[in-house]
């Protein structure tokens, strides 16, 4: 069974989640981004594509089933872009990459909890909605806070609320599981 989510985020134009690379995690850069930029809207200055591809696998031993899966964050480069035009300083490019970090970084815990929900989830005959129930909830917790943080940081304008963010974003990938322990 394969089902896909799509995961954007849109910064806004109004005029330091550097977290260490690991397993999985990618640190985003300004060449990744090579999408074409959506000349009419003109408040947006940068668009982050993301998705994740979930597929499984079920076994049933004695009615209860387990699924195996896999759950890839899939990072789009051509339908993500940053509109360079708008772009006046590597200290502005910096700003940018780093509030879209964020909501990598958002898809990314996204991706790892799911990973972690499957493996510890016993499936009734009815896994498939089971599956598909479990996907939809992460998946719409995801999209609320990716939402409330472009809402909190005012689309990276706020910078104290920006710089909280961050700090928040390096704890939880600090302290998040490695995908091992997670995995069938």
């Amino acid at each position: 069974m394969r089902m896909k989510r799509l995961i954007v985020a849109a910064l806004l134009w109004a005029g330091f989640a550097n977290a260490q690379d690991g397993p999985g995690y990618h640190q985003l850069r300004a060449e990744e981004f090579e999408g074409m930029p959506e000349f009419n809207r003109a408040d947006v200055v940068a668009y982050t594509h993301c998705y994740i591809d979930f597929n499984y696998h079920a076994k049933s031993e004695r009615g209860i089933y387990r699924l195996t899966a896999e759950v890839k964050l899939q990072f789009n480069r051509d339908k993500s872009w940053i509109n360079k035009r708008k772009v006046f300083s590597t200290k502005m490019m910096d700003d940018i990459l780093d509030h879209e970090q964020g909501h990598y970084t958002i898809a990314y815990m996204e991706q790892q909890e799911l990973i972690r929900d499957i493996s510890r989830t016993r499936f009734d005959a009815n896994y498939q909605k089971e599956a598909e129930a479990l996907f939809d909830r992460v998946h719409e917790k995801y999209r609320q806070l990716s939402a409330d943080y472009d809402d909190d940081t005012a689309h990276m304008t706020n910078r104290n609320q920006q710089r909280s963010w961050d700090k928040y974003f390096q704890k939880r990938l600090a302290f998040m599981p490695p995908a091992e322990i997670a995995s069938n």
